[in-house]
């Protein structure tokens, strides 16, 4: 029996895995395995504790004495909680995260043994940067670089079955001080956005002393049976199916959203939640998605830095604990054709040390101006930058999924609503006029009497717009699933700093002359308007029109990553990145070179997976399906039967070999062409080779395959189908 009959056979056998007893609250649980400064407390000494809340607060940097005793503290906690390990955590430019583990045990000179943590070890350790994505910035032979303490985000512990191990959260960097990771970049975007936006405060309020870029991500994922998975090596090898027959009940008819949750994935995702919450990742919801199989989870908003960590160590959570209950995760932002992909939308925000949100209009937007400022700021932000948005979600993945299925398409447009659309049109045209008030609309819902009057939002919501507004802050929704947050969260928050520092420039130079500071910051507010009006769209991202009038804007499409990839390197982007301290020059082209091989090596590896399914599992059971037919029609003749009794069977021998022929030669076509794409030296002109390979095969060769999915017997295909997959839990 193959591995995919096995498979659906033990399904229904599997049982509920046990779950640790849930606390009665999950206040209970929440935070218990992360040093939070409530704990803190209770470990470290005054001096250690103030200094650690200094550095975390206001970005002061710690001493290495006293960051002996910090360790110290660190240490005791741990071990209070059955620790014996440590590792420096940190987020290479894999995509993954990556950690060393050292023990506490140590040896004396005179051989006593005992455990320690000292602060040289808590600050700083060494791994092996040639050994991690490094766009050039490190030779082979060159293998020093750094992992540095990252105060910002707490230490906390991972649970790895009966074992437990204390991670430091870290910034990655070469020997020669170049970024190697996601999240120094990230912390560098959310200073600089810090600096600029509390300058521009200030003319509001003089009070506000730090702005912080805040991240709400939603999490979509895939769910399928472990046995399911393991019997389908593009699963297993790219994440995603290569081929596959779409069922004949897909999405159609929309029941899976926000359905009730099937039993064996409920137990799956009330363990993660539980793990997580340990962890202090703050989950909130979780329901089914609009795909079958499709999930999602969403936490309560946070601090960016502090999110991006939240949700790439929650990737990692979810992937482990899915093996408890005999599931796969797939984080895949197009694991199966036809039906939704998976986004990480990144709902952004700004919010003051004063407790302000930025982004919230309020009751009157016209009214506040402060709002306004910092709302036509982020649509002239995006305006400017619409490219360098693009490269930052940029991927072989997200290619699949851009432009279908929910998914917002390739060109970036903002979406504010019809109501705010107006506001901004009144602005435009009507500077130095006190508004009309306006009061609340009112959604009233005939229903029931019992039903209460709804508030109508400021702004209705768009599945096609790549970045838009809703009701408080702007989702970034082209985001893909397996991406980390960090990379679109640096990006928007740099060009986001440098338009503000631009626009008090453009503001203070009219104080300067005379101008009401009022009048002024309404002046530039309307030439902003103006000149970002073409990034403002309010249809379907989808249709044909928009293509045509985006075309007519001059807003770039750019729908294949090797492309989109080029705005890193645009003279644009080497000045807005080292003029905010973010990338220098050499960082910026070791990550276009890093996002270039990312891209070749996935396409690469799906090539040589399609070419291997087809050759050993495909055609394999297309040819063992013929020779049965051709057996019955010998039999049938041998019979002295007319031909017209065997036609049929005939016929689908013909259609059969016909598909088997072009899948022959298209495979082997397809790999010559990769032998001449391995060849080409240069980075980008190898990505748009095998973009070229991806886009003249793979669609072909999936074609024909799927073909003979639905005419070969069931019981010679080897491959799982999308039926089982997505129905079968």
């Amino acid at each position: 029996m193959s591995l995919r009959f096995n498979a659906i056979s033990s399904i229904s056998n599997e049982m509920e895995n046990a779950v640790p007893q849930a606390s009665a609250k999950i206040t209970g649980i929440f935070g218990e395995n992360v040093f939070t400064l409530k704990t803190a407390r209770e470990f470290l000494s005054d001096d250690a504790y103030k200094s650690l809340v200094t550095s975390i607060r206001g970005g002061k940097k710690i001493d290495r004495s006293v960051a002996s005793h910090i360790a110290n503290g660190l240490r005791a906690w741990a071990e209070s909680k059955g620790v014996t390990h440590f590792t420096h955590w940190f987020q290479p430019l894999t995509g993954t995260t990556a950690e060393k583990h050292d023990s506490f045990f140590t040896l004396k000179s005179d051989g006593t043994a005992i455990e320690e943590f000292d602060g040289a070890a808590l600050i700083q350790q060494e791994p092996d940067a040639s050994s991690f994505p490094s766009g050039g910035l490190r030779a082979t032979f060159e293998a020093r670089g750094y992992t540095a303490w990252d105060p910002s985000s707490p230490a906390f512990i991972i649970e790895i079955g009966k074992g437990k191990t204390l991670c430091i959260p870290t910034i990655f960097v070469s020997y020669t001080g170049e970024s190697l990771d996601y999240k120094a970049p990230l912390l560098k975007a959310l200073e600089a956005l810090n600096r600029a936006a509390v300058d521009v405060c200030n003319y509001f309020d003089k009070n506000v002393t730090k702005v912080s870029s805040t991240l709400g991500w939603e999490q979509e994922y895939f769910v399928i049976d472990e046995g399911l998975a393991n019997a389908r090596p593009d699963l297993i090898q790219c994440g995603r199916t290569v081929y596959g027959a779409a069922p004949a009940k897909g999405q159609q008819l929309e029941d899976h959203y926000f359905g009730s949750i099937p039993e064996r994935v409920y137990a799956f995702m009330r363990d993660y939640e539980q793990e997580s919450y340990k962890l202090g990742i703050p989950l909130r919801t979780r329901h089914n998605e609009v795909a079958p199989a499709q999930f999602e989870c969403a936490p309560i908003f946070e601090d960016a830095n502090i999110a991006v960590d939240h949700n790439i160590l929650l990737m990692d959570v979810m992937a482990r604990v899915a093996k408890r209950h005999r599931l796969v995760v797939l984080q895949h932002e197009k694991p199966f054709a036809g039906i939704n992909g998976s986004g990480k939308h990144n709902n952004w925000s700004m919010s003051t040390d004063t407790g302000v949100n930025l982004l919230a209009p309020g009751k009157t937007p016209k009214t506040n101006l402060m709002f306004l400022t910092f709302f036509v700021n982020t649509i002239k932000a995006v305006h400017d930058h619409a490219d360098i948005m693009r490269a930052a979600i940029a991927s072989a993945h997200n290619d699949h999924r851009l432009g279908a299925n929910e998914a917002p398409p390739a060109i970036i447009s903002v979406f504010v609503g019809q109501y705010l659309s107006k506001v901004l049109a009144d602005v435009e045209t009507r500077v130095g006029t006190k508004f009309d008030e306006q009061d609340e609309a009112i959604l009233k819902l005939d229903l029931h009497r019992s039903i209460p009057e709804l508030m109508l939002d400021n702004t209705d919501r768009n599945r096609t717009s790549p970045f838009a507004f809703t009701g408080n802050k702007f989702e970034f929704r082209a985001v893909g699933s397996s991406a980390n947050c960090a990379n679109p969260m640096t990006i928007l928050n740099t060009i986001m700093a440098d338009t503000l520092k631009k626009f008090k420039v453009e503001v203070d130079a009219l104080i300067e002359k005379g101008e009401k500071k009022e009048i002024a910051i309404m002046h530039i507010i309307q030439q902003y308007i103006v000149a970002s009006k073409k990034v403002l769209f309010e249809g379907d991202g989808y249709s044909e029109e928009w293509h045509l009038e985006a075309e007519k804007r001059g807003l770039p499409n750019l729908k294949t990553t090797p492309v989109a990839l080029d705005a890193m390197l645009s003279d644009k982007a080497k000045t807005l990145f080292q003029t905010n301290g973010i990338y220098t020059h050499s960082e910026l082209e070791a990550r276009h070179e890093i996002e270039l091989e990312k891209y070749t090596k996935t396409v690469q590896i799906e090539a040589r997976v399609m070419g291997d399914l087809a050759i050993n599992h495909i055609l394999p059971a297309a040819i063992k399906y013929q020779n049965e037919l051709l057996q019955n029609v010998n039999g049938l003749k041998s019979a002295g039967l007319d031909p017209s009794a065997y036609g049929s069977q005939l016929s689908i021998v013909k259609e059969v070999s016909d598909h088997i022929q072009f899948i022959h030669t298209q495979v082997h076509a397809m790999v010559e062409a990769r032998k001449v794409a391995n060849n080409i030296a240069h980075s980008r002109e190898k990505a748009v080779a095998y973009e070229s390979i991806k886009s003249t095969y793979f669609d072909q060769i999936r074609y024909h395959v799927d073909k003979l999915e639905h005419l070969v017997d069931d019981e010679f295909w080897t491959l799982p189908k999308y039926r089982e997959m997505l129905f079968l839990r």
